[in-house]
């Protein structure tokens, strides 16, 4: 599972070729911080319910056995609002990395990552709104300066 984010690749071609090799390194500083605030706004988002795609998370299966998965979690004595937040494992496992040229936001197990997966599909959270990507390219660019 991958996210892109758009920047201006010309203007940060121009940095590259004044500053030179010190830009370099200060450009993969500048992509992790970008990366790590990536993680940042996910979670945050994703603790109050809400998607990257816009609204509210779909509620919780009352259908089944037991009330569903509403059932269950409120047995366990877990909320009702969709955060996907049962254990925290699977938000704790999201990790960033970067290099010269890229950063990458990923799940670090396995597990939680498959785990990731299932949920993006009928919540989506992994990803970023027109205004987050606009927000993380705004981090890169002062994190450049």
């Amino acid at each position: 599972m991958d996210v892109k984010v758009d920047t201006n690749a010309k203007e940060i071609g121009k940095r590259i070729k004044k500053k030179g090799k010190a830009l370099s390194a200060s450009f993969k500083r500048a992509l992790s911080i970008t990366a790590q605030a990536g993680v940042n706004i996910i979670e945050a988002r994703t603790s109050k319910g809400d998607g990257f795609k816009g609204g509210k998370f779909e509620g919780y299966s009352t259908k089944g056995k037991n009330g569903g998965y509403a059932g269950f979690r409120e047995r366990k004595g877990r909320g009702l609002t969709p955060d996907l937040q049962f254990t925290g494992q699977m938000l704790s496992s999201m990790t960033s990395r970067a290099s010269s040229k890229q950063a990458e936001i990923f799940f670090a197990r396995a597990t939680e990552s498959k785990k990731a997966a299932m949920n993006n599909k009928t919540r989506p959270f992994f990803g970023f709104s027109k205004r987050e990507e606009k927000q993380l390219g705004e981090i890169l660019f002062r994190a450049l300066k």
